[in-house]
């Protein structure tokens, strides 16, 4: 069995509550962006990798589903799965719950707020364009990899036209 990836905790900030009184998905975003942070730290991708290699991951596919309203000061407990990774490619989802604080663990049967699918490219900067993992971040990755969660891989459902 693979060991999961540690939960990224927040906790929701009034300066994130919106219009319609609850989290703006400008910050749903935010926060899985800090939950790919701590991904690439645990996975050997962390700022010192970053200053020695020149080399980083770049977002180049995301998909969000945004599940359910997220109050102001709701406690947030975000998973990550890796679900796959290649010579220079990572494929990982996030899955944002609401917790009764900040160290509780979502419930076994409790449904996320909002999700994300994401591919990422291993990118040398200095050149301008993608390299490939060095081996030992590649096994760190592949090692970590766990079965997708039903709902990744889908896409937008299509919608008539006017």
């Amino acid at each position: 069995m693979t060991e999961p990836l540690p939960l990224l905790r927040r906790q929701v900030r009034p300066e994130w509550i919106d219009y319609n009184g609850h989290m703006s998905e400008a910050f749903y975003v935010l926060v899985f962006g800090y939950a790919t942070d701590a991904m690439m730290i645990e996975t050997g991708l962390h700022a010192g990798y970053r200053e020695s290699t020149g080399c980083s991951l770049y977002t180049v596919e995301a998909h969000v589903r945004y599940l359910n309203d997220v109050p102001e000061g709701a406690h947030l407990a975000v998973r990550t799965r890796l679900l796959g990774a290649d010579a220079k490619k990572a494929r990982f989802a996030h899955e944002m719950y609401v917790v009764e604080d900040a160290t509780a663990e979502p419930a076994p049967d409790a449904a996320p707020v909002a999700t994300t699918e994401l591919l990422a490219l291993h990118v040398d900067q200095q050149a301008g364009r993608s390299a490939p993992f060095p081996d030992d971040v590649r096994e760190r990755l592949t090692a970590r990899v766990e079965a997708a969660p039903e709902w990744a891989g889908r896409s937008i459902v299509a919608v008539g036209t006017a």
